[in-house]
């Protein structure tokens, strides 16, 4: 197998300084200095043409002057040579550089055209490189300090990864002082080649860093950084600092949906979707990095404090409030099992207040029972220093008791000389301590957000009852005809039409041009009746004063309609009016919603769900998500609204069909995958009346685009392209299909239809056993990475699925592995043949240069059906045959 390019800069074996210097003070003299302090094992070739030798090393006038092999150059000349260095490495064989040079892009348009000249010169010369504008790297594990900064970092189990220079030697500072180790300490820069997506794929296979941690300003391959943080959260955790939450927005939204996804909410819902946990500061960083390292995650949202005084126990009830949580309810029983050993007076409740002089005993009486509560999911122990207290009692007390739970515990000891000793204590037993209590609850809940990140990337979503239906062809026939008319902006029919096309509820609605046709087409509908403004120019209808509600007969449409044109024209002389609209009037409904969609132009369409009417600008009670949704994810967006309390049923409001609510967010999610040119959409307001929703305004805005669907996403949605119909050997028809989560009893019988001697052969072991966590392996694909094509029995057989193709690509796609299993009742019809050359196809779709596959020696049958198909065979080792075909 091929090295991944990243280990030339974490495991070189000889390095390279161009623009070393023998001059204290001066970065050049630095990078030798720490790399040689730092105990580097390789060599390291100083590169100044005006020295001979620099810090005891043999210096050389260029890279190409050095005559053996360098893994990595770290530059550090005047940008300007830059290129000229990078192409010295082409010639020298140097495939990794990282650059240190600062005055690209950030300083205007001379800078760009210098990092363009620099990437340039790098492909020409099949150079990777890091930066430019960064500090280096620090690999503790490997002796590496390939980096300017004033000290190096201890090891440890943190992989950093930060695009300010200045914050990396902060945090070098700071973790100095807390004694906080590193696997890996990157300073990444501009990311004008190597960025946060190829590192995250390295670090996630490299098993001494436990968590990544990352200072974050902005991204640039959007798509391939969700990628591979999804693909990398399931198996460690990612936090994330985000800088720049305040910043305004680059131009004023004309949606209400554009005003209520600003870019904060982007990140959050990409990150969300992404498996990753966000904070807010970089104490926060470390704090939840060295609670995931020590303690393990909530399974739920619910919180128990204990603590020895009422103030802090306040001030950790106080900390939910910015989560929108309540500390855990405790049951009588678990009430009840406190009294046994607390005081008569204490709090009987969470808090739990075990009061000032309590000793240690009491503490752990306390924390047995809470962490015994089956309502409780983990539990902050508040600390204050009274007279009566003994903390370093109180903690050789409690720490041996946490050491047995699988509930996460913190341990707030407030102070600080007091409680010195007992701190001590709680670190050396690996509990993780805080200063406050607001500390300790705000990690708790980022570890249990990260909980639910997982959860909504493992959980397995209903079927959707019926499978989707859209007409995509109508859609695009009425949106091609608005191009064609140069109307950008849809008219509330236009967008009512396309949104009818995806099966999205909608009000009848026709228009009307004159008082008469307006009083005939009301007629027409049967009364009471709505009439809008009818104006390409007009968005927002009741700015103008353009909606008269409850019409009851020809008369008042009639007059209606004077009123509306006419203040209109008053309103906005220079609108175009068309006339009006008249639709049915909706009964009464008593909630108003908002769906729509923005397209932003890094992340692609997002999804607004959240409180409608005239008012949703002001309130701005909504939750963002990103496509594609399923009803799962569709579900978890509204469960993000305070509003969805009162879908579910509230005093005189009935419940609404939260399952058709699912299914047209769905829908909407659909229509703007397959539309990359819907800029905005509103459906404002959707209403709920008598528990149905139903779409009584909509607007839309186009413009062309650049980026075919799906390609618009940042998430791959389901790959439709790759559906095809085919018949087994035998006559019995099939649908070759990707698999999507939906599938996963479809996969469990599956397996079940498969021998002991089929799932030996298929994955070199035998299974007896199918959970969860072993089935969405299969179905929760990223589509950009994975796939598994499967075969479905359709009528007039039933649906079963009877084997499976699978392709798992590396993250730049060069290779890819293959496998393919066929259940034994459809063994020798041709499946397994036909399954393995679609996977081929798809992967040279996809670009794959060379596919590969392992069989083991003693599966005949799979080996010669290979050869056949012009794999080649390699001989055997331990048992198994590596089989590959160039593609």
């Amino acid at each position: 197998m091929e090295r991944h390019i990243l280990q030339k800069f974490f495991k070189p074996q000889a390095v390279a300084v161009v623009g070393a210097s023998p001059r204290e003070g001066t970065i050049g003299f630095t990078l030798v200095d720490n790399l040689q302090k730092g105990g580097f094992q390789g060599d390291i070739y100083p590169i100044n043409p005006k020295h001979g030798e620099i810090l005891g090393l043999k210096a050389y006038p260029s890279v190409t002057a050095v005559g053996a092999a360098i893994d990595l150059a770290v530059i550090a000349v005047p940008i300007a040579g830059v290129p000229e260095v990078m192409r010295e490495c082409g010639q020298a064989k140097i495939t990794g550089a990282i650059i240190i040079s600062a005055g690209g892009k950030e300083v205007g348009d001379e800078g760009q055209k210098v990092e363009a000249e620099i990437a340039a010169t790098a492909r020409a010369g099949g150079v990777r490189y890091l930066g430019p504008n960064c500090l280096g790297i620090i690999c503790p594990h490997n002796h590496l300090n390939a980096s300017f900064a004033a000290r190096s970092a201890k090891p440890g189990g943190l992989a950093l990864l930060s695009q300010s220079g200045a914050i990396c030697s902060a945090i070098l500072d700071w973790a100095d002082t807390q004694n906080i180790g590193f696997s890996h300490f990157v300073s990444i820069g501009s990311m004008a080649d190597i960025d946060f997506a190829e590192m995250i794929d390295y670090l996630g296979n490299d098993d001494r860093a436990k968590s990544i941690i990352i200072y974050m300003e902005n991204l640039i391959h959007h798509r391939s950084f969700m990628s591979a943080a999804r693909s990398v959260s399931r198996v460690k955790p990612i936090i994330v600092v985000k800088s720049g939450r305040s910043a305004v927005a680059a131009r004023a939204a004309a949606s209400h949906t554009g005003a209520l996804a600003g870019q904060d909410d982007t990140y959050n819902a990409a990150f969300r979707r992404a498996g990753i946990i966000r904070v807010d500061t970089i104490a926060q960083l470390f704090n939840c990095a060295e609670a995931l390292g020590k303690m393990p995650r909530p399974l739920g949202g619910s919180l128990a404090i204990i603590t020895n005084a009422g103030g802090p126990g306040v001030m950790a009830v106080d900390a939910f409030s910015k989560w929108q949580r309540e500390p855990a309810v405790l049951t009588p029983e678990t009430i009840s099992k406190l009294s046994e050993s607390l005081p008569p007076h204490w709090s009987r409740g969470n808090p739990v207040d075990v009061l000032g002089d309590a000793p240690p005993e009491r503490f752990l009486q306390a924390t047995r029972v809470i962490l015994a509560a089956p309502e409780v999911d983990g539990l902050v122990i508040v600390l204050s220093p009274q007279a009566m207290t003994d903390p370093a009692g109180v903690a050789q007390a409690i720490a041996p008791e946490i050491k047995k739970q699988a509930k996460p515990v913190f341990a707030v000891w407030m102070g600080a000389r007091d409680v010195a000793a007992g701190v001590a204590i709680l670190n050396e037993a690996s509990v993780p301590t805080f200063e406050t209590p607001e500390e300790a609850v705000d990690t708790f809940m980022e570890m249990y957000s990260y909980t639910r990140n997982l959860e909504l990337l493992q959980e397995t979503p209903l079927q959707m009852p019926p499978e989707i239906k859209v007409n995509t062809r109508q859609a695009r026939s009425f949106i091609e005809e608005c191009f064609t008319r140069q109307t950008l902006l849809l008219s509330e029919v236009e967008a009512k039409a396309i949104l009818s096309a995806y099966g999205i509820p909608v009000n009848p609605t026709l228009t009307a041009s004159s008082a008469a046709a307006a009083a005939v087409a009301a007629k027409k509908l049967g009364f009471p009746v709505v009439l809008k403004i009818h104006s390409p120019d007009i968005s927002h209808k009741s700015d103008v004063d353009g909606v008269r509600v409850s019409l009851k007969d020809e008369a008042e449409v009639t007059q209606a309609y004077e009123d509306i044109v006419t203040k209109a024209k008053s309103y906005k002389p220079e609108a175009r009016i068309f006339g009006v609209t008249i639709q049915t009037q909706v009964a009464k409904a008593p909630l108003e919603l908002i769906l729509g969609a923005k397209k932003d132009p890094y992340f692609g369409p997002l999804l607004v769900f959240g409180m409608g009417g005239i008012f949703t600008g002001v309130f701005k009670e909504s939750a963002v998500d990103l496509p594609p949704l399923n009803l799962l994810l569709a579900r978890r967006l509204m469960e993000r609204t305070r509003i969805y309390r009162i879908l579910q049923g509230y005093r005189n409001i009935p419940p609404a069909n939260l399952d058709e609510l699912a299914g047209i967010l769905v829908r909407l999610s659909q229509l703007v995958t397959d539309f990359p040119e819907i800029v905005e959409l509103d459906i404002n307001p959707l209403l709920i009346s008598d528990g149905k929703p139903i779409c009584v305004d909509a607007r839309i805005v186009l413009e062309p685009s650049q980026v075919p669907a799906p390609r618009h996403l940042i998430i791959a949605p389901y790959p439709n392209q790759y559906e095809s119909d085919w018949l087994l050997e035998d006559g019995t028809p099939v649908l070759l299909r990707p698999i999507r989560p939906e599938d996963e009893a479809l996969v469990e019988d599956l397996l079940e239809n498969c021998s002991d001697e089929t799932l030996y052969f298929r994955y070199f072991r035998l299974i007896k056993s199918f959970p969860h966590s072993f089935l969405i392996r299969f179905t929760q694909n990223d589509y950009d990475r994975e796939m598994g094509l499967a075969a479905f029995g359709i009528p007039p057989g039933p649906e079963v699925m009877m084997g499976v193709g699978r392709l798992v690509m590396a993250p730049d796609r060069s290779t890819a592995e293959f496998a393919v299993i066929v259940a034994d009742p459809w063994h020798g019809k041709g499946l397994g043949e036909k399954l393995i050359s679609r996977v081929i196809e798809i992967a040279r779709e996809y670009g794959v240069k060379s596919l590969w596959g392992e069989v083991l020696a003693e599966n005949v049958p799979m080996l010669a059906l290979v050869k056949k198909m012009g794999f080649t065979l390699q001989s055997p080792e331990e048992g198994v045959r590596r089989v590959g075909m160039d593609l």
